[in-house]
């Protein structure tokens, strides 16, 4: 079971620390997709992006659970 974590002096819901690790490794994947040209063969940014978010989130959810 994942317990809360003790940020700061504040507990903190590791699904909240989660979201937002997943959110900076989106942004970072992001920037390396525009770097390399590749956001431009993609038909829906935002959407195409969303679901990278869903996959990033499930991934670091999927390994903190073990």
């Amino acid at each position: 079971m994942i317990r809360e974590i003790n940020l700061f002096g504040v507990h903190v819901v590791p699904l909240s620390v989660m979201l937002l690790l997943a959110w900076a490794v989106t942004i970072a994947l992001r920037r390396i997709a525009d770097h390399l040209g590749l956001m431009h063969h993609v038909w829906h940014p935002p959407l195409f992006m969303g679901a990278i978010y869903v996959i990033v989130l499930s991934s670091i959810v999927l390994i903190g659970a073990r």
